[in-house]
């Protein structure tokens, strides 16, 4: 890695880095297929573009894209079942609690920085234990810039006190790396994420692919040892 500032500090996406919630949002994807009389898609096709919210489900589950007359009723109704069920089958990722353990146990403080609006993470992290653990939880409305924006990703560094760029930020979306590069902050791919559909995630510039939490755990350890 060619950054050589002491790391102090890790901010981690949500969807598809922590948790895996791609069975909630595919099943309102579904619900509202259901709705108009449409079979349910397999969970393989929507799971990719759960990167992607509201528009990247509507997208795959109808066909329709913003600025589409019919996308902002059918966004709505989406969250409306995603919000009915919000913690039916999301679970955090094998391997992420020993991943966050290993972080506090060095002292390393974390936090979640997700495009997520507040009505939807802040349910999510409190009910699956993370909330009480995180440092700072930033949310897709917590600023008034999301993700690519830097924005959240400054916010949350200065609530934790540290400099950005001895912060690492850990997401599985290309919006996650320019978020992350227009920082100034260490970037970590979390490849058993959703990824999306769009360019190559080699070509998204991070510093590092990771392709299971405890390999992640190793990266940013190694990287506060070679800093001691």
């Amino acid at each position: 890695m060619s950054r050589q500032v002491p790391l102090r500090g890790v901010l981690f996406d949500l969807d598809g880095t922590l948790i895996d919630s791609a069975p909630d949002l595919a099943g309102a994807a579904n619900r509202l297929r259901a709705d108009h009389g449409l079979a349910p898609l397999p969970l393989s096709s929507l799971r990719p573009m759960v990167g992607s919210g509201a528009r990247g489900m509507v997208g795959v589950a109808f066909g329709v894209v913003p600025g589409e007359a019919r996308f902002e009723p059918l966004r709505d109704a989406f969250l409306a079942h995603y919000e009915a069920g919000l913690l039916q089958l999301t679970r955090p990722f094998d391997g992420v609690d020993a991943l966050l353990s290993a972080l506090e146990a060095a002292g390393i403080p974390w936090g979640i920085v997700t495009n997520k609006a507040t009505r939807f993470a802040v349910p999510i992290v409190e009910g699956l234990g993370l909330a009480r653990r995180a440092a700072v939880v930033v949310c897709g409305d917590t600023t008034p810039h999301a993700k690519p924006h830097p924005q959240p990703l400054w916010h949350a560094a200065e609530a934790m006190g540290l400099a950005p760029d001895s912060v690492a930020y850990v997401g599985d979306d290309l919006r996650d790396a320019q978020a992350a590069q227009a920082a100034g902050m260490p970037m970590a791919v979390a490849t058993w994420g959703y990824l999306g559909l769009g360019e190559p995630v080699q070509d998204w510039g991070a510093d590092v692919l990771v392709d299971v939490p405890g390999q992640l755990a190793d990266w940013l350890l190694a990287r506060l040892a070679n800093v001691a």
